[in-house]
């Protein structure tokens, strides 16, 4: 006996339902995409291994999902590595493709392949799903939707604004409020640089990124395990739990990184950013956030993370600024800034917001009762007609019993049922029926449309 279907942990079914609701999302993050320029494209699911690898840092590698190859796929392996166990030297052999793990680093490659068919600053964005090899949790699974917009071939922070814009009119059109929180990497290579630990910046970003979760203490106790000097432990505590606006916030961060030039470069790219910022503004505010990091190794400048301030959950968007990314696939010097909606957990933060109200998938307006023989006939002619006239519009496909087709439009919540029987045809005309009413009138084939439009 078979055994109950499944699909795989941190992956999910969507109903009809859910589907409404979720492309509410794409189409208002899609609409906000296209109001300020940028253009769609799609890359393939699956990306090879080179392209992948070595792109996210350690951590991200062991999270990619690869791909056997066809047909005999331990054909190339000897048989010394294979008694070994030596999965590190098998991998490459066995599997050369995989599931793209984000939308960036295949539209850096994009960029590489085609740049002799796009134009320079190249604004793109992109809705498309990515893999995961990550233990499922709330708001995290294994296959879920990205939505991307970046611009790359500018390096001016007018674009990072912009994303900010976008970013805000995105969830005000949702009505979610969030924080947008902002920093620069440039800072904190310039807070390692004068704590000693320019040498792991990479290990250094990841204790600070992780204030939330183990507090002030934790993150002394891992910069001092990376060597870190006491007094400089102490300066950094105090500031990454320090309250206090924008303004207050810059002016800390200038006197700690004040020694260092990246840092202090990145102090200027963060005022100028605030300046652009002040012109206009947000419904959403915008937070300076020395304990933003954004793990991945690709951020040089500008880094971004919204959260919403209703409902605990992790990042809604994030995304910022990478100077070579394209770099490594032969094209270097090509500066680019982007971002990306995580549509799961917008989703699951609408979901306990209640957000969604009357959103409903797309269903038929009016069925269209099935009686059989020349009566079918008269009701498909009359399909045909609202059809071509922009009706949405279903014929019940057998001539079942009136009750069965009734019950059936009331659970597929179909507004309007039409009756065409011998009587009606016998007098041109057809019978409408209001669902929610239980009103009824009889019309001609052009009163239907009319009431139907």
């Amino acid at each position: 006996m078979a055994g109950k279907p499944s699909i795989p942990k941190g992956t999910r079914d969507f109903s009809p339902n859910v589907l409404g609701k979720r492309n509410h999302i794409f189409d208002t993050i899609r609409s906000v995409y296209s109001l300020y320029g940028y253009m769609p494209i799609e890359t393939p699911a699956m990306e090879l291994m080179e392209t992948l690898t070595g792109k996210y840092g350690d951590e991200g590698d062991k999270l990619l999902f690869r791909v056997l190859n066809s047909g005999d796929f331990l054909k190339g392996v000897e048989d010394d590595v294979l008694q070994q166990r030596a999965i590190q030297s098998m991998a490459p052999k066995i599997a050369d493709k995989g599931l793209r793990y984000d939308l960036t680093i295949p539209f850096a490659r994009y960029v590489v392949q085609h740049r002799n068919d796009i134009t320079m600053p190249f604004k793109r964005y992109q809705l498309q799903p990515v893999w995961r090899a990550d233990r499922p949790q709330k708001g995290r699974y294994r296959e879920f939707f990205q939505c991307d917009a970046d611009v790359i071939g500018s390096t001016s922070l007018t674009n990072e604004l912009e994303l900010i814009q976008m970013i805000d009119e995105v969830f005000s059109r949702l009505d979610v409020a969030v924080h947008i929180r902002v920093n620069n990497r440039k800072i904190l290579y310039g807070v390692a640089e004068v704590a000693g630990l320019a040498d792991q910046f990479y290990p250094f970003t990841i204790a600070i990124d992780k204030l939330d979760k183990i507090g002030v203490d934790g993150v002394a106790a891992e910069l001092k395990s990376l060597g870190c000097r006491e007094d400089m432990i102490s300066r950094i505590t105090q500031f990454v739990g320090m309250k206090g606006d924008n303004s207050e916030q810059m002016a800390a961060i200038t006197s700690l990184v004040s020694e260092s030039e990246i840092g202090m470069k990145g102090v200027d790219e963060m005022n100028e950013l605030l300046q652009y910022h002040h012109l206009n503004g947000t419904r959403n505010a915008l937070m300076v956030d020395i304990t933003l990091a954004r793990g991945l190794n690709y951020y040089t400048g500008t880094i971004f993370e919204v959260n919403a301030t209703d409902v605990a959950m992790g990042s809604l968007c994030g995304g910022g600024r990478y100077d070579d990314l394209t770099g490594v696939f032969g094209m270097p010097g090509l500066s680019g800034v982007g971002i990306s909606f995580g549509a799961d957990r917008i989703y699951d933060v609408m979901e306990e917001l209640q957000k969604f109200g009357a959103i409903d998938p797309i269903r038929p307006q009016v069925l269209l009762i099935n009686f059989g023989g020349d009566d079918m006939i008269y009701s498909l002619n009359a399909l045909f007609h609202l059809r071509k006239k922009g009706v949405a519009s279903e014929l019940y496909p057998d001539a079942a019993k009136i009750k069965k087709q009734m019950t059936y439009a009331d659970a597929r919540k179909i507004p309007f049922v039409v009756l065409a029987g011998e009587q009606e045809r016998a007098k041109s005309c057809y019978t409408i029926k209001n669902m929610q009413s239980g009103e009824q009138q009889t019309v001609d084939l052009d009163g239907l449309v009319e009431m139907l439009s």
